[in-house]
C-alpha cells in the first residue's frame, strides 16, 4: 500500500525557514544549557503545557517523537534524555485550582530548559470575566517568561501545494517568516480598561506604546533571521497614523546600517495583509509589532493550506524559550483523534533547534515529518485525492515510524 501512496508524491527538503539561526549564529537570545548525567547523556527539563481542546492530543505525541529523536542521538555522540513535567494552563488551570496561570505552572516554566504549549481557550469559558478568561494566562505566561521574540515560519510544502486556498502558481514555492513583538504594544500597554465617560456612556479604550529598546531587540532578531535566509527584511507598521509606528520605524531604519548584507523595506499593515494573498512570495522575512504579528501571521498560515501545519517558537534573552503550534484548541473537533499533530510536532523541533541547540535531533523530527508526508499520509485539514486520511493518533505514529527508520538506517 505505501507504494501505491507515493504515487505522484515528491520528496522535499525543508526550505530556508527550518534552517535560519542555527545553534552557531549571532542572534540576541541564548540557547539553554543542559545537564550530564553519569551516562554521559545530556538531559534537559521539559515543562508540557498541554491546556484544552485538542492541545493534549498533539503534545502527547510531539512528546513521544521528541523522546524517540533524543534517543537516537545517543547511536552518534553523546545521546539526550528528558525529563518532562506536566502542568495545568488556561481553561484545564481554571477548571482545577480556579486561574488560567497558577503561580506553580509558573514556576515550573521558569525552572525548565524549555516549555512546549499545546493549546488553550474553548467555548467553555468564553463568558469568563476577562482575568479568569484561558488566553489571560498564555498573555501572563509570555510575559513571566519574557519571551519578547515569537517566530512564525509559513512555508509552502510541494506535497501539500493543493491544500493552499490560493492559486498554484501564487502559492507554489511561499517561504516567509513572521518575527512578531510578543510581549510589547496594545495587549499589554496602559493605561486600559472600560470606564463610564461624563456623558454616561461605556468607553473602551487601550494603549499601544513601545520603548526604544524593545524595538531595537527585535528588531535585531528580525535582521540576524533574515540574514541567514534570503537577505530580505520588510518592517510592517503603520507609520502614516501612529507615533508608536513612526518611533518603530526610525528604530528599525537606523539599525539597517548594522546589517548591510541584509535589504530592507518598509510597507503599511493594510497593504502587507493584501499583498499577501496577491504575490506572498515576495516576502522573505517579516517583523512587526505584537497586534500586526498576530493577524498577518495567522493570514500566512492559511497560504501553507493549514494552520494545524504551523509551528511556532517564543524567545527571550536568556531563559527557556515557549514552543507552541499557531493553531486554537479546536474544542469542535477535540477528542475525536480528527486534530493534526504536525504543528506540533514542528513546534518540538524549533524546541530543539532554537531552545536546546540540538541541530541533529531537531533535523530528525523535520525530516520525519517530511517521511509520513511522501508516503502520503494526511490529516482532513490536509487531505486530497489520491492521499491517505488518518487520525491524529495514526499520523503520529507515521512520524514515529519515520523516525525510527533513521535509527535503524544509522546503526
Amino acid at each position: 500500500m505505501a507504494a501505491a501512496l507515493q504515487t505522484n508524491i515528491r520528496p522535499v527538503k525543508f526550505p530556508a525557514t527550518f534552517r535560519a539561526l542555527t545553534k552557531q549564529s549571532p542572534a540576541p537570545f541564548r540557547v539553554r544549557c543542559c545537564a550530564v548525567n553519569s551516562a554521559g547523556k545530556k538531559r534537559y527539563n521539559i515543562t508540557l503545557l498541554p491546556g484544552d481542546g485538542i492541545g493534549p492530543e498533539v503534545v502527547s505525541i510531539a512528546k513521544n517523537v521528541l523522546e524517540q529523536a533524543g534517543s537516537l542521538e545517543g547511536l552518534s555522540h553523546w545521546g539526550v534524555e528528558f525529563s518532562f513535567r506536566e502542568m495545568p494552563v488556561g481553561g484545564a488551570a481554571l477548571d482545577l485550582v480556579g486561574v488560567p496561570l497558577p503561580e506553580e505552572t509558573v514556576s515550573a516554566a521558569k525552572d525548565s530548559d524549555a516549555v512546549l504549549l499545546g493549546a488553550i481557550g474553548g467555548y467553555k469559558w468564553d463568558k469568563n470575566e476577562k482575568h479568569l478568561k484561558p488566553e489571560t494566562g498564555l498573555l501572563q505566561l509570555r510575559a513571566a517568561l519574557k519571551v519578547f521574540a515569537n517566530l512564525r515560519p509559513a512555508t509552502v510544502l510541494p506535497q501539500l501545494v493543493d491544500a493552499s486556498t490560493l492559486k498554484r502558481e501564487v502559492a507554489e514555492g511561499v517561504d516567509l517568516m513572521v518575527v512578531r513583538e510578543l510581549t510589547g504594544g496594545i495587549y499589554f500597554g496602559v493605561p486600559r480598561g472600560i470606564k463610564t465617560n461624563e456623558n454616561g456612556e461605556e468607553v473602551g479604550f487601550n494603549t499601544e506604546v513601545y520603548a526604544a529598546h524593545e524595538i531595537d531587540r527585535i528588531a535585531r532578531v528580525a535582521f540576524e533571521t533574515a540574514r541567514k535566509r534570503r537577505g530580505k527584511l520588510c518592517s510592517v507598521d503603520k507609520a502614516n497614523v501612529l507615533e508608536a509606528s513612526i518611533l518603530w520605524r526610525r528604530r528599525v531604519t537606523a539599525l539597517a546600517a548594522e546589517y548591510p548584507d541584509v535589504e530592507l523595506s518598509h510597507m503599511y499593515v493594510d497593504n502587507a495583509a493584501m499583498q499577501l494573498v496577491r504575490d506572498p512570495k515576495q516576502f522573505d522575512t517579516i517583523v512587526t509589532n505584537n497586534i500586526f504579528g498576530d493577524i498577518l501571521s495567522d493570514e500566512a498560515s492559511m497560504i501553507t493550506g493549514s494552520i494545524g501545519m504551523l509551528p511556532s517558537a517564543s524567545l527571550s534573552d536568556s531563559g527557556p524559550g515557549l514552543f507552541e503550534p499557531i493553531h486554537g484548541s479546536a474544542p469542535d473537533i477535540a477528542g475525536q483523534d480528527k486534530a493534526n499533530p504536525l504543528a506540533t510536532i514542528l513546534s518540538a523541533a524549533m524546541l530543539l533547534k532554537y531552545g536546546l541547540g540540538e541541530e541533529k535531533a531537531a533535523k530528525r523530527i523535520e525530516d520525519a515529518v517530511l517521511g509520513a508526508l511522501n508516503k502520503g499520509f494526511r490529516t482532513g485539514d490536509i487531505y486530497s485525492n489520491g492521499t491517505k486520511l488518518v487520525g491524529c493518533k495514526e499520523m503520529g505514529e507515521e512520524v514515529l515510524k519515520s523516525v525510527d527508520s533513521q535509527v535503524h538506517a544509522s546503526v
